[in-house]
């Protein structure tokens, strides 16, 4: 009985040592562990990893070729990712991490690349310039994962789907009928263009054939020209045109004194006009004096009663002569020695 509980103890305890084994040999290959110094370490930082783990995968050109061997935390907001690369992997040139999302289920990996492969965007080209540091550190930076990038969509969605509300808010009936007639006026407005066009089209031949009688007459005149240049020419050698020249002359000297004597003429005109405004201005005065009544004249000109008495004289004188001429004995006393 005690051997057979021996032999049952040894079994169990083989069984919990092969356990263990099995237990730890599995631990370390998921984890990627190794004995000895068999891997290169590079280092890569980043502003962010993301999910990135222990053991997550670092994929050369589509190759696997290493893990993640240490995560920690540098200085001035940097992250610090060791990389533990197989043996005879070659980093490309001028390598950069990223660090992204290898599935839909959660899983990340670690990827290096050449920096001329980089993606051509705008904020990833910026971290990994922002990363750059000692020459034994690579830039790294990461790429959205599926999760961002569906929340990314859902929201890109949410935003599309509320524009659509605004438009079909905005195009309602009337909306329509205003878009409607929009559109009849932009065809009437390409009807009345195009009539326009037709017209203007027909206008520039017309414009065109004038232009080319313009021409024709341009011709003409350049040939008329020519002759008077050569008429010019021949009189310039017959010594016409110095007799020309020395008849304007002289013309102009009789001009010039002329114009002296318009001067002249002119200065006492101006004389004349100034002493006719004195004129002017003391007849002015005089016929105020006289409307005003002042004056012998002005009593003459204004008081009513001496025309009335002039009138009267006048009546008297005619009856005066009247009876001198049926009378003249009575004033005439005519006595002829």
């Amino acid at each position: 009985m005690t051997n057979k509980r021996r032999v049952n103890d040894a079994v169990v305890g083989a069984t919990v040592l092969g356990v263990l084994v099995v237990l730890i040999g599995a631990i370390l290959w998921v984890n990627q562990s190794s004995f000895g110094d068999r891997s290169d370490k590079v280092l890569a930082r980043a502003r962010d990893v993301g999910g990135v783990n222990l053991g997550n995968p670092v994929v050369i050109r589509g190759v696997k070729s290493g893990r993640v061997d240490q995560i920690a935390l540098g200085d001035n907001g940097w992250v610090v990712v060791r990389l533990a690369l197989d043996k005879g992997a070659e980093l490309p040139a001028e390598p950069i991490a990223l660090m992204q999302s290898s599935s839909l289920f959660g899983e990340w990996q670690v990827t290096v690349m050449s920096a001329e492969g980089l993606p051509n965007d705008r904020e990833l080209r910026a971290s990994i310039a922002e990363a750059r540091g000692a020459s034994d550190t690579l830039p790294g930076a990461l790429l959205p994962d599926i999760a961002q990038l569906t929340a990314v969509a859902g929201r890109i969605a949410g935003d599309v789907a509320e524009v659509a509300e605004r438009v079909r808010t905005a195009f309602d009936d009337s909306a329509a009928m205003e878009l409607r007639s929009t559109i009849r006026s932009v065809a009437d407005v390409s009807s009345e263009l195009q009539r326009t066009v037709a017209t203007q089209s027909r206008n520039l031949d017309v414009v065109g054939a004038d232009v080319q009688r313009g021409v024709r007459d341009l011709t003409l005149a350049a040939a008329l020209i020519d002759s008077v240049a050569r008429r010019v020419d021949a009189s310039t050698s017959r010594g016409e045109i110095g007799a020309i020249v020395t008849t304007v002359q002289q013309a102009a000297g009789e001009l010039l004194t002329t114009a002296r004597q318009l001067r002249t003429l002119s200065v006492d005109v101006e004389r004349t006009q100034v002493r006719l405004e004195r004129a002017v201005a003391n007849a002015d005065s005089v016929f105020a004096k006289v409307n005003r009544g002042n004056g012998t004249m002005g009593l003459l000109v204004n008081d009513p009663g001496l025309y009335q008495q002039s009138d009267s004289l006048m009546i008297e004188l005619r009856a005066l002569v009247a009876d001198i001429r049926a009378n003249p004995r009575k004033y005439f006393n005519l006595r002829i020695f």
